[in-house]
């Protein structure tokens, strides 16, 4: 089969290599996903650049963990799927084979069933930002009626968790740093978006809120907006993190946080609860099958074209989704 690997940690274009590598079989409890789009998301990308763990246990590595495809095949133990759309996740975490190659082979459970009325490129959208979003917002319990600060709200997962959030009645502020990533937080259902770049952000988003200020915080940069979270948040507020990429060893304001009771939950989809899992799953099929969620894909490349891809995601150029296109 044609695939995508890399022996060594480095720059895109001189450690990813295009050629054939043996197809798989798929192993009791597996299923084998002829693979239609592989997507390329920045962890992806930092493991290939070394600033992750990769996995080199059998001495390469086929990136990317989110893709979409149809079933070829199943392993012992498993139902027949064959022939059944879906949308693949976590295909490379702890493991050395991801999604981009012609095939991959990956437990059942992690090769959900696509609904019919989305095309396969959604599919391979789905995945990391989309379950680390549902969590977010989800994970803190009931935000019915709620006031969810999002920040990053036009990026990858900002962007699904405005979504979510208004999916589960809740208001919703956004923060981006243009005016055109605030209009793009408006577009996927903020009831307001602040441009954090400018003055009194903290007055701004309780403006916003009322004078309580937010209920739950879904951050993308956890110790950069560590003292504003602090400032907004209401008491017994929360706060859901997925990343501190620009402080990631941050001073918390420990007291102004314990005064106000907040509670701080850190979010990696990889080893979420299955329970938890499951849950965004479920939630991903009713919400695709009612179109219920909006997509951005920013850019699909042929599948020569793959280092491309991850120095398109290294340059910030693009909050969407990447693709890469591996059939054909």
């Amino acid at each position: 089969m044609k695939a995508i690997w890399y022996e060594k940690t480095g720059k895109a274009d001189e450690v990813l290599v295009c050629g054939e590598r043996q197809k798989p079989t798929p192993r009791p409890g597996e299923v084998l996903v002829r693979v239609e789009y592989s997507a390329v998301h920045p962890s992806d990308v930092k493991k290939r650049a070394g600033f992750q763990p990769a996995g080199f246990s059998d001495g390469f590595v086929i990136p990317h963990s989110d893709g979409s495809g149809i079933i070829e095949d199943v392993g012992e133990g498993v139902e027949d799927r064959r022939g059944q759309r879906v949308w693949i996740y976590q295909a490379q975490y702890g493991r050395h084979c991801g999604s981009c190659a012609e095939y991959v082979a990956v437990p059942s459970g992690m090769a959900p069933k696509l609904p019919d009325n989305a095309d396969l490129s959604i599919g391979a959208c789905i995945g990391i930002p989309v379950m680390t979003a549902f969590r977010c917002v989800h994970v803190a319990g009931d935000q019915t009626d709620k006031t969810i600060l999002v920040t990053g709200a036009s990026g990858r997962v900002g962007y699904y968790a405005v979504q979510w959030a208004k999916l589960a009645n809740a208001k919703v502020i956004a923060t981006a740093g243009t005016d055109e990533n605030c209009q793009v937080a408006l577009d996927a259902g903020a009831d307001w978006a602040l441009n954090y770049r400018e003055s009194d952000l903290a007055q701004r988003i309780v403006a916003c809120s009322g004078p309580g200020g937010v209920d739950h915080i879904i951050d993308v940069e956890f110790g950069q907006n560590a003292k504003v979270s602090a400032e907004v948040l209401d008491n017994c507020g929360t706060i859901a993190t997925y990343s501190s990429s620009k402080n990631p060893e941050p001073l918390i304001p420990f007291y102004p946080m314990m005064f106000k009771n907040v509670s701080v939950h850190t979010v990696l989809v990889y080893n979420m609860p299955d329970v938890a899992k499951q849950q965004a799953i479920d939630a991903v099929h009713d919400a695709l099958s009612e179109g219920q969620l909006k997509h951005r894909i920013s850019a699909i490349l042929d599948f020569a074209e793959t280092a491309k891809a991850h120095e398109l995601i290294e340059s910030g150029g693009v909050a969407g989704c990447v693709l890469i296109r591996v059939s054909g």
